[in-house]
């Protein structure tokens, strides 16, 4: 059996494996990596010969590390990225190669509908309903979107939500604020079966899953870089942050916002928060924009939007998708008992 694994700015890694009686009997790694000094790759197959095939990559990794000579350099690679390679061939895991993806491009609605489909097309995808999905959102009015975990009052100054008519809603997913008028920004989800960020950490899995969209950016002209945690940056600054939310069942949504025109005065008019992120970068003065991916491409947001899904395409087999009507009747009936409730969105005060 066999697995492959490309590390995130790093090379690939790939495993040969046999297997019997529920234990690695062998094991062979190669890629486009560098290892000093060159004896250490029989070490590093020793290593992995006799682990038991439910080794986590953790225990896989720990037995890579506990074979090596200090003076051993993994270069472009590491022991987990090993363990990855090995678990895809065991076929624990799985990578972008492993699946279709539906492509379901922007469509406008309320925005808290797509906060509940993005619940709706993750049950889907963790119950195999519906192969790994990739939906772009657009959307009719304004609102905020707030993080899972944020606090409602420290985020955000009622007064200027009321004066700018902006609706909040908590999503799922932890992370900031979305500050979301029609047009300013773009955002799409990706929801993914857990088996495409088995054993990766979140900060792995953040890189993982963004490294298309990193892709798809050189594409209209703008050169962007993974920063951990979980944000997007250009050689000009942060264009967007990602969120993830991980399912017991099965499921990994992790959804990105790009902004492509931002009114930042009104922006701190409504986020608390904001103001101080804000005042840092010198923005507080009046008509700012926050115009990341606008003044770097010089293209409309629909032309960016549709070379994003063309980036995409190229890449992965794809299948062109839209909503179910009982996709949006189940979204319509968590708006009217969740994400629509003062309970949901002020659960944390």
């Amino acid at each position: 059996m066999r697995g492959e694994y490309k590390v995130p700015g790093g090379k690939l890694v790939a495993v040969d494996v046999d297997v019997a009686d529920g234990r690695l009997t062998r094991a062979a790694v190669s890629g486009d990596f560098f290892l000093e000094p060159d004896e250490a790759l029989e070490d590093i197959n020793a290593a992995l010969a006799g682990m038991p095939e439910s080794s986590s990559v953790d225990q896989l990794a720990s037995a890579i590390t506990g074979a090596l000579d200090d003076a051993v350099s993994l270069i472009g690679f590491s022991a987990d990225a090993v363990g990855v390679a090995v678990r895809r061939a065991l076929g624990r895991a799985t990578g972008w190669d492993d699946h279709r993806f539906d492509v379901i491009p922007a469509q406008v609605m309320a925005p808290v509908m797509h906060v509940a489909l993005d619940e709706v097309i993750a049950r889907e995808v963790a119950s195999g309903e519906r192969p790994p999905t990739l939906r772009f959102w657009d959307w009719d009015s304004p609102l905020v979107v707030i993080g899972s975990f944020q606090s409602y009052k420290n985020e955000i100054d009622p007064e200027g939500a009321v004066r700018h008519d902006i609706g909040v809603v908590r999503r799922i997913s932890g992370g900031g604020a979305m500050f979301m008028e029609p047009g300013n920004c773009i955002t799409y989800s990706l929801v993914v079966p857990s088996s495409m960020v088995e054993g990766l950490s979140f900060e792995r899995s953040y890189s993982f899953l963004d490294e298309w969209v990193i892709a798809a950016l050189a594409e209209v002209g703008v050169s962007a870089h993974f920063v951990p945690l979980n944000d997007i940056a250009s050689d000009q600054g942060k264009i967007g942050g990602a969120a993830q939310k991980r399912f017991a069942s099965g499921a990994v949504l992790h959804h990105v916002t790009m902004a492509y025109d931002i009114d930042a005065d009104k922006m701190l008019e409504v986020l608390r928060i904001g103001r101080e992120k804000m005042s840092d970068k010198g923005t507080r003065s009046a008509n700012k924009r926050v115009d990341p991916m606008r003044s770097q491409t010089g293209l409309s947001r629909d032309a960016i939007i549709s070379s994003f899904l063309d980036t995409f395409r190229s890449r992965y087999a794809t299948e062109e998708a839209g909503y179910t009507e009982a996709e949006l009747a189940q979204a319509h009936e968590l708006v009217d008992q969740k994400f629509g409730t003062q309970e949901w969105t002020h659960r944390v005060p």
